[in-house]
């Protein structure tokens, strides 16, 4: 469903993952600055990192793919530039996220304790 050789936009700040087709289009240009319809794929991520979301044009509509993962946090790419927005990726580096390969390990997470 992806050509070979598609554009691959990473942003790299955090979005709320329950939004959807409209609003990562409108993140796509506002935050990354590029159409959502230009052909190129974006890669969001939600705050703690476990999920990610893909949004893609194939030329007669939006494509929405989803990822959560059972263990570990996916890891963002660095950034070129210090402050940018957003990260261009190989196809390569994408099959390692799509396929796990580039996590990091399970942080702890604060055990809530109750007051009596």
């Amino acid at each position: 469903m992806i050509p070979a050789g598609v554009q691959i936009l990473v942003a790299l700040e955090p979005i709320d993952l329950r939004w959807s087709f409209d609003r990562l289009a409108g993140l796509a240009l506002e935050r990354i600055g590029y159409d959502a319809r230009s052909g190129a794929l974006f890669v969001f991520f939600g705050r703690r990192r476990e999920a990610m979301k893909l949004l893609y044009f194939d030329g007669s509509g939006l494509c929405l793919f989803d990822k959560r993962l059972d263990k570990g946090t996916f890891r963002l790419p660095e950034a070129d530039e210090p402050g940018s927005a957003r990260v261009e990726i190989e196809e390569s580096a994408l099959d390692a996220l799509l396929d796990g390969g580039a996590l990091e390990a399970p942080r702890p997470r604060a055990r809530k304790t109750s007051v009596h």
